[in-house]
Parts: C-alpha cells; sequence; structure tokens
C-alpha cells in the first residue's frame, strides 16, 4: 500500500505504509493505513472500479484511483461551521451505468443552514450537473446535529437521516424535517407509499421521526434500515426504523438533559423503543452490519464508530453482546464501511486517516 500525505492541498507519495499486526474478538487482523494527511474526514464510498470516494467536512471530496488520491471538482457549496459541511456519500448499486454520486451537506439558506441531499455523475475525476433533490425548508445558525446519513434502499428509493438541528422540539413537529428519516425516490420525488401523504401539514418526505442526531445507517441482509444516534449525556441508541414510527425523541431518552433534569426513560405510547442503547454515551457515528465475505464470523454483526472513547464497536446481530476493537489508530472514528471484497474499512479523525482491516495471518 501507499501512504499519502496532503500539504496545501497536494497529495504526495513517500515512503510505503507500514500495516499493523492486532488482536480483534480473539483472532489476529492487519490495520493498515491507506491514506493520511486527511483533514475531517467524515465518509467512505466504494467505486465498482476499484476507486474511493472520501468526504472531508471543509468540502473536499477525494478520489483515491491508481494509488493517487485527486480532489474531485464539482461539489456543492458546503455551510464549514461547527458539525456541518461536507458529509456522507453514497455510490448507487447502478453506478456503473448511471456514473451517479449522491452527497449530503450542510446548505448555506436563509437563517444559516440545513441539511440537503443532492446528486451528481461522476465523469473523468469530476461531478458534473450537481443538483439538490431534497433541501430542509427552514435554516438555523446552530452548528449542531445534521444526521446526515444516506442510504440507497432495496427498492432503489434513497433514506437520508437529519439532525433536529439542536431544536429538540421539532424533532415532534411532522411539518419540519428536523429529527426525522426522509425518503425519497432517486430523482427527488416522493414515493407514493411514504407513511404521511395523506396527513394534512405534514412533509411528504418524512419516513420516521423523533429522532435526535443519527449520525450512521446501515441495511442488514433483509434489507431493513437501522440507524444509531446521539443522545443527551447517555442514551445513544440504535433503532431499527419501521415506517411512520415516533422514536420519541424528545418526549423519551435514557440520557439527561444539559443544565440538569432528567427524561423519561420509558417507551411512551406511540413510540418506538431503542433496541439499544449506550449509557454513558460512546457518540456513535458510522455503521455497517457485514455480510460475512472475508470475516464470516462477523456475519450479520453491527460494526459502529465512537467518536467519544475511540473505537470501534462490534455488536452481535442480536445486539446482545459487544465487542470493542481499540487500537492506536481508532482515534474518533467517524465512519465504518465493509468495502466490496469484505475488508472493513474505518475513518480516524484523530489521525487524519482512512484504515483498511483485514484478516491477519
Amino acid at each position: 500500500m501507499i501512504r499519502f500525505l496532503v500539504s496545501l492541498m497536494i497529495f504526495i507519495l513517500p515512503v510505503p505504509a507500514m500495516t499493523a499486526e492486532r488482536m480483534a474478538g480473539g483472532r489476529a487482523v492487519e490495520v493498515t493505513p491507506i491514506v493520511t494527511g486527511l483533514d475531517a474526514p467524515w465518509a467512505i464510498g466504494f467505486l465498482p472500479d476499484g476507486g474511493v470516494l472520501i468526504t472531508e467536512v471543509d468540502g473536499r471530496l477525494l478520489l483515491l484511483e491508481d494509488e493517487k488520491v485527486r480532489e474531485v471538482p464539482g461539489v456543492p457549496k458546503v455551510w464549514d461551521s461547527g458539525q456541518g459541511g461536507l458529509l456522507d456519500v453514497m455510490v448507487p448499486r447502478d453506478f456503473a451505468t448511471s456514473r451517479e454520486i449522491f452527497l449530503s451537506y450542510s446548505k448555506p439558506m436563509t437563517g444559516g443552514a440545513g441539511t440537503a441531499l443532492g446528486v451528481g455523475r461522476l465523469v473523468d475525476g469530476r461531478l458534473e450537473g450537481f443538483r439538490d433533490l431534497f433541501v430542509m425548508g427552514n435554516g438555523s445558525r446552530k452548528g449542531q446535529h445534521f444526521g446526515s446519513r444516506i442510504v440507497e434502499a432495496p427498492d432503489g428509493t434513497i433514506f437520508l437521516t437529519v439532525g433536529e438541528r439542536g431544536e429538540g422540539a421539532l424533532a415532534q413537529d411532522l411539518s419540519r424535517a428536523n429529527g426525522s428519516v426522509i425518503r425519497i425516490n432517486r430523482d427527488g420525488s416522493i414515493p407514493a407509499d411514504n407513511p404521511f401523504l395523506d396527513q394534512p401539514g405534514a412533509l411528504h418526505a418524512i419516513w420516521s421521526y423523533g429522532h435526535r442526531n443519527p449520525q450512521g445507517a446501515a441495511l442488514d441482509g433483509q434489507g431493513r434500515l437501522w440507524i444509531n444516534e446521539h443522545g443527551p449525556q447517555g442514551g445513544d441508541e440504535i433503532n431499527l426504523v419501521k415506517k411512520g414510527a415516533n422514536y420519541g425523541w424528545p418526549l423519551t431518552t435514557y440520557g439527561e438533559n444539559y443544565g440538569g433534569g432528567r427524561f423519561a426513560p420509558t417507551t411512551l405510547d406511540g413510540t418506538e423503543p431503542p433496541a439499544h442503547q449506550w449509557t454513558p454515551s460512546i457518540a456513535p457515528s458510522g455503521y455497517t452490519i457485514h455480510s460475512g465475505k472475508l470475516f464470516p464470523e462477523l456475519k450479520d454483526a453491527h460494526l459502529i464508530g465512537s467518536l467519544k472513547f475511540d473505537y470501534i464497536a462490534v455488536m452481535a446481530p442480536d445486539l446482545s453482546r459487544e465487542t470493542r476493537w481499540q487500537w492506536p489508530e481508532t482515534g474518533r472514528v467517524r465512519d465504518v464501511v465493509e468495502a466490496p471484497d469484505g475488508a472493513i474499512w474505518f475513518l480516524s479523525v484523530i489521525d487524519g486517516a482512512a484504515y483498511r482491516v483485514t484478516p491477519g495471518p
């Protein structure tokens, strides 16, 4: 592997990277740095020809291809403030023919910024014709809780997680996108089976609501959508997302309010309980449910990054057990992704690096 360093937006090729041998769940694994020198990396996407896309919060989309890294022009202008910026990247299943790349980002707008989802075509190393598919209707100058993971559903529709932007009550307001999972068609239109089409005043793109700040999303082997989300001083959650369901924020949570005061750590009528919760918070971000390819023992396991405690949580398929993969490289894990070959890639914010995990010798 080649190690890449960035200096003044130019990537250079120095010495080969060193692969570290580590232990994970009782077996040896190799952890290899693939790209270093990144500035606040947020997400990874894999192209079918072997290329790798990486987003940086400041607005850069990078393409690793043929052992070289270059910046991809044509990305939208982002609101680079607080937790905002260029966020997730999603490569759809038909990329080989459509060339489409989906990006989520904090879009500058009247009143500050809001979460947006758009698409462009990757042609000859540039993103062409980028256009928005979904944009929050109201901006906020608050710098937190954009959510922003993108998942392509088995039927080709697109899920987008949206944080409540620090306005908890809005997560219960169906006229606003805050604190919701959005579902749209590839062209930005609303699917005919979305749950709130017939409810007066409701935002038709909403699939589920009552979320706080979902920064991880993944499909399982049955095609079901799972998300993880940040709680307030505890109560970080894993949720199995159901059509039309209310996940309770801010009416109920296992966390504590900033400045004092507990919420109701119980399931209220009309709300869905978490499938799993962490107290104290681990600050979850990134999510993959492993296919078992390359790591048969991880089939259907949930892998989630911890920004707070610097590890990857490896959860049993039924979420009953947690193993922690923690090494010097796992500093503030922002994204965890299964590559097409079954290898596990993760982004370390502390190191500013993308790492690849494979079985050891």
